[in-house]
Parts: structure tokens; sequence; C-alpha cells
């Protein structure tokens, strides 16, 4: 019978990770699942990516596949290596099976008939448990538990550190198709691929003292099963604002005055997340240096606020007079 090469039929390397053959048979059922693939190739190429998933896809299965060791050279030529070759559909009283034409190919039978025979029964003249409409093959007794947790990066601003009202989480979750013929067949819920993409809103209360890289977790707001198990949803806070540096419980803010107010001094009237403030720059001041404004920063730990540092940051007016310059010409020529 003629090797199969099913990392060659998804395009992945033999020490590919799980994801990364999960990732490349999906980006494959997609192109040549035939209700968007009309070429004659695509059917084949269709069932042959199946047929690869089942395997690599599938830890235990992949290990025997992988044991081939050199002989997976042979190519047309293969012959099943020595432990391989006792299992028959019929030998010892095992059912029979029909895949009707479309199913697995010979290669595959040689090697998983005793998976099959002792795991699934015969439906309607056709295989069950596996679907050609690109679905995965349900969890059993064999396969390990799905990892049902999600993590995503939640971006948070400082006003919505200081908002005592929730923020809104919305997210894409790829998941388990859960509408599958169990027998076989195209599924229009998943469009044949296995997985559905489930956007989801969910609504968090940030603790007052939350803090960069801090993780929150939202109980059995995860993934789910067709056990109807549940997982939990992991918020990575990242705090993220356009106004305001933040250190800690400290905040800083860039404040903008001219070269005259650097030197006369002024005051300002500048937007903290705690309202307006009126601030006073002292004369002489320089760009960068910074005014500890108290208790107008982020909660801390304690429940206490942090400061606020108003840093300066001198800019010149665009739209100078000529009259300003002149000025500004006088002025230098005093320093010189």
């Amino acid at each position: 019978m003629q090797y199969k090469d099913y990392y060659e039929i998804l395009g992945v390397k033999r020490d590919s990770t799980e994801q990364e053959i999960k990732s490349a048979y999906r980006k494959l059922a997609r192109k040549y699942h035939p209700d968007v693939n009309k070429t004659k190739e695509a059917e084949q190429k269709f069932k042959d990516i199946n047929e690869a998933y089942e395997v690599l896809g599938d830890k235990e299965k992949r290990q025997r596949y992988d044991s081939l060791g050199s002989n997976w050279q042979n190519g047309a030529n293969y012959t099943p290596p020595p432990g391989f070759e006792q299992f028959n559909f019929n030998q010892g009283g095992a059912q029979s099976f029909n895949f009707g034409g479309s199913g697995f190919s010979d290669f595959f039978s040689s090697l998983f008939g005793d998976f099959m025979s002792g795991q699934q029964t015969q439906s309607h003249g056709g295989f069950s448990g596996f679907d050609f409409g690109g679905s995965e093959r349900k969890q059993s007794r064999h396969s390990q538990a799905e990892d049902l947790d999600v993590t995503k990066t939640l971006n948070v601003s400082v006003k919505d550190l200081m908002s005592s009202a929730p923020v809104t989480v919305k997210f894409n979750d790829m998941q388990k198709c859960t509408q599958c013929p169990p027998h076989g067949g195209f599924c229009t819920h998943c469009s044949g691929t296995g997985y559905i993409n489930n956007q989801r809103t969910v609504k968090v209360k940030l603790p007052k003292n939350v803090s960069e890289g801090q993780k929150i977790r939202l109980k059995g707001e995860g993934k789910a099963d067709s056990y109807g198990r549940k997982g939990n949803l992991y918020l990575i806070i990242h705090i993220k604002d356009n106004e305001y540096t933040i250190d800690g419980s400290t905040l800083i803010k860039e404040v903008e005055i001219t070269p005259p107010q650097a030197v006369l001094g002024c005051e300002k009237e500048i937007m903290t997340p705690h309202g307006k403030v009126n601030i006073k720059i002292p004369p002489k001041v320089s760009s960068g240096q910074s005014l500890r404004l108290k208790k107008l920063g982020l909660p801390d730990k304690n429940g206490n606020f942090g400061e606020l540092k108003a840093k300066i940051k001198i800019v010149i007016p665009k739209d100078l007079t000529e009259k300003e310059i002149d000025l500004y010409k006088q002025l230098n020529a005093l320093r010189g």
C-alpha cells in the first residue's frame, strides 16, 4: 500500500507543536472545503487533510504513526512494521466497517483499525465518530481533557481605574463546533471547519488597586465543552493611557507653557482624574521640572491616593508675530 506523509499533507514539520498542527489544519480546511473550492482536486485534498489531522491531532495516534521510524521513507513500497500487522478489522470477532468509499485510506486502516474496532460502532453503513465535514473527533475516554481556560489582555485607561462602573470586555474565541453531525457530513454551523468564532462580551469590576500585569480570574467565563464543564477567563491587566504616564499609584501629566510663562510664572487649569484644578507655576521654571500634587493620583493598596506630577514642558507657539520675533531678537541681544 502507499505510505501517506501526514506532515507533508498539512505542510508542517515533524516536530511541530499541537497548536501549529491545528493552525495549519484550519487554514487548509477553509481553503479546500468543497463549498469554497470547486476544483476536482479539492474533494480528495479535503479528505486527505482531515485524515492527516485525525492522526496528528490525536496524541496517541500521532505516537503510533511516528513509531514507523525510518520505514516511512519507503514511500509506495510501505509495509507495516513489526507489531502493526496484527491489527485486523475482522480479527478476534471485531466488527467490520464500511467506509462508503469516502472514508479513511488503506494506510490509515492498517495502522488504526484496532482503534476503530474497539471504540466505534457501525452506523448507517458508514463509520461513526469522525466527521469529514471538518470537525474534530469528539473527546473519548482515552483523550486528554481539553484546556478550557482562556487568557486575554485587558487594556484599561486611568478613567477605567478611577470609575466604579464595570469594564466591558469584548473578545473573539475559537471553540469546537457542537453542532457537527455525529456520523459525518457537512456542518452548516461551522462551514465544515470544526470550529466556530465565538464572540463574547463580559463585564468585570476592577479592583481599586489593580496594577500593571495583574491577572484577574472570572470563574466559569472560559470555554465550555460538550460535557457542560466550563473553564475560567483570565484577564491580564495592561494600563494604557494617552494623557498620563503611570508609575504605581503616581500619575505623570505634561503641562505645556510658553517661554514668557516659564520666565514670569503663571497659573494653569489642568484636568486630573479627580476633576479640574488650578496650579501655580513659579517663575523661572525649567522644562522637565515637576510640580507635585498630593492625593490626585491613583488609589493604592491601602485605599489612599497617590500623587500627580505636573511635568513642565516649554513649547514655542507656532503663530509668532513679527513683533514677537523682534522682541525675542532684542532679548537675545541683551543676553549675548
